[in-house]
């Protein structure tokens, strides 16, 4: 039964990896520390509870059985929120199925007949309402849990007892904290909180939890507020039977006790909410102990096991992502990065082969739509308006992004060991394998695909002017090196402000940065190659037979001359 159990639990979580038990086990770990913490807090703020109740009771201090029954009950609550936060989280965002799919699907199962050579449903839908469904479980969760917190927190208040029957206590308390329960956990789906945000600057776990402390108190007034308000305008659809007699003062320190533990509630959550966040993104060091003698023969196998074992996008390999991102931009750990560079420089070749295919894959996705014919005017009619084909481009754009973290550490990680490879690459691994070459083309590849979503022309003006050191004149080519206009269907993707162009602009910053940094480091080298014609030959690896991901290979070096004139922008 426990076995069972664990693997529902860490179905999702886990990677797959064979490396070692330590990085196998990790997340199950983290999950055990989230609850002892969560844990603690909360018992701590039970204390809290019991300070800001005591003006409302005669004996605060006197311990009682229901006190304790309404302790353990509460704790309960929490570890069942809390439990529900760790299955729904995920580092990436997930695609659930609209209410009306649902419903067409529904009626489509009872009245069309089954056949087995097509069926129903198609794996993505399944996919999709498998992720509404626990949408909906979690909030169901979050009502369910607010029945018992807040119910065991005002009742053992003792208040509640002198003016109503224990069975009325329940239902009014009960309907009101499932109203409240349903709030958040709407809130908290429709945010998309649930979403792993992993921090920019790695902080010790302590400082982390503190520094969103205050954020918490002030989310958590805001909701109980709202949600405090919300109850109040459905108790008075309650029965008679319901309502109790009360007096003006009575009805008074009922709403206070029903505010203060709806806070209690709330906050209680957020701070789960955040210590969860600040547990599960704190970075994992993925190697053995320095001096170690597994350290001394191959201190990357652990991490390289990981990135090519587990599961794609998965929690494990986000965290592989940021351990190897860690090491590449900074010099806390350069002895890891020292063994990169090592002399048959295969290890050097599968770290930035990891790193290439997630931007390999983001390029063929922006490609795939940029370059489809049926998109010219997709964006110039309502949704209503337009055909299927055109919603699947539109919905296949959103979800290229849906990894934009990993891809922003990718790009970092091939740009700061390529700059790494100018002054600690003893063998010149980088430069005769080929690598600096790919990612220089892997990076302008990306950089033109996402210009041309957010409907930026990636020819110059004067282009038609530009001439190399060599005589070449360069010709004037669009942005994928295949239509000689932009596209007109772009007008989400450049809209700003939208989601996507947020997207898409951070993503270009980031690729833009990338590149800058490995043209300020190779900036002598590149301009000798530009001088002798060889800069297509030493910096990008496109061929007759082998073509760029995007664009073409002129277009690529046009837009490399750009950086190295530090036009880019």
């Amino acid at each position: 039964m426990a076995a069972t159990v664990e693997r529902s639990l860490f179905k999702y979580k886990e990677s797959g990896t064979t490396s070692s038990t330590a990085v196998t086990t990790i997340v199950k770990h983290r999950f055990l520390g989230f609850l002892i913490w969560q844990a603690v807090q909360t018992t701590a703020l039970l204390f809290l509870k019991s300070i800001l109740f005591s003006p409302f009771l005669r004996n605060p201090l006197k311990p009682s059985f229901t006190a304790s029954f309404a302790f353990i009950a509460f704790h309960v609550s929490l570890i069942l929120f809390a439990s529900s936060v760790f299955l729904l989280s995920t580092p990436h965002p997930l695609r659930a199925a609209s209410p009306l799919e649902l419903l067409l699907s529904s009626a489509r199962i009872v009245f069309v007949p089954n056949s087995s050579s097509q069926p129903l449903l198609s794996p993505d839908f399944r996919y999709r309402a498998r992720v509404s469904l626990c949408f909906v479980l979690f909030v169901g969760i979050c009502g369910l849990s607010a029945v018992v917190s807040i119910v065991s927190v005002c009742w053992s208040a003792g208040a509640f007892s002198q003016l109503w029957p224990w069975k009325v206590i329940i239902l009014n308390l009960g309907f009101r904290s499932f109203g409240i329960g349903l709030f958040y956990g709407i809130h908290y789906v429709q945010k998309r909180r649930w979403i792993l945000q992993f921090p920019i600057v790695q902080r010790p776990s302590f400082f982390s939890f503190k520094m969103g402390i205050p954020s918490a108190i002030t989310r958590a007034l805001k909701l109980t507020t709202l949600g405090f308000l919300m109850s109040s305008f459905l108790s008075f659809g309650y029965p008679d039977e319901l309502r109790g007699q009360l007096t003006v003062m009575k009805l008074i320190t009922d709403q206070i006790l029903l505010y203060i533990g709806t806070f209690m509630l709330f906050l209680c959550w957020e701070l789960c909410h955040h210590l969860h966040q600040v547990l599960q993104t704190k970075r994992f060091i993925f190697s053995h102990p320095k001096g170690s003698a597994a350290a001394e023969t191959n201190p990357s196998e652990p991490l390289l096991l990981t990135l090519e074992e587990s599961m794609p996008r998965s929690l494990l390999q986000y965290l592989a992502y940021n351990d190897l991102c860690m090491v590449c931009e900074s010099n806390v750990d350069s002895w890891r990065r020292a063994a990169f560079f090592e002399e048959t420089g295969e290890t050097y070749k599968r770290v930035v082969d990891v790193c290439l295919k997630p931007l390999e894959k983001f390029i063929r996705s922006l490609g795939e739509v940029l370059d489809s014919p049926s998109v010219e005017s997709s964006f110039q009619l309502s949704n209503q308006l337009r055909p299927p084909s055109e919603l699947l481009a539109d919905s296949k754009l959103h979800e290229s992004f849906d990894d934009i973290q990993l891809l922003a550490w990718c790009a970092r990680v091939v740009s700061s060991l390529t700059v790494s490879s100018h002054t600690e690459d003893r063998y010149g691994v980088a430069q005769l394998s080929g690598s600096n070459a790919a990612v220089v083309s892997t990076l302008l590849s990306a950089l033109l695909a996402v210009e041309a979503l957010m409907g930026k022309k990636t020819n110059l003006e004067s282009s038609h002017h530009q001439m190399d050191p060599t005589g070449i004149k360069w010709a004037t080519l669009s942005s994928s090196g295949r239509r000689e206009s932009a596209p007109s269907w772009g007008v989400a993707g450049r809209r700003k402000g939208s989601p996507l162009y947020t997207k898409a602009y951070s993503m270009a910053d980031n690729l833009r940065t990338s590149i800058y940094c490995i043209v300020i480091a190779f900036h002598d080298e590149m301009l000798t190659s530009a001088k002798t014609g060889a800069l297509d030959k030493d910096w990008t690896t496109t061929t007759s037979n082998k073509p760029p991901l995007y664009g073409t290979q002129e277009l690529l070096l046009q837009k490399l001359r750009v950086f190295l004139d530090f036009q880019a922008n």
